[in-house]
């Protein structure tokens, strides 16, 4: 049975892991955001206690 032999198919899996494992990081670790995040307002925000209806 031909496909049960892991020759051919075995090289596939090595070359597609390498690029998996190397080309793809780099492109993806590569991008660049148009523009960074800045931080909002670092005051901190004063919170109410909440009034339960049925206590």
């Amino acid at each position: 049975m031909p496909q049960l032999d892991p020759a051919p198919w075995f090289l596939t899996l090595v070359f597609s892991w390498v690029v998996f494992l190397t080309i793809i990081p780099a492109k993806v670790l590569g991008h660049t955001f148009p523009n960074e995040p800045s931080p909002q307002a670092t005051q901190e925000t004063k919170t109410q206690p909440w009034a339960w209806p049925w206590q």
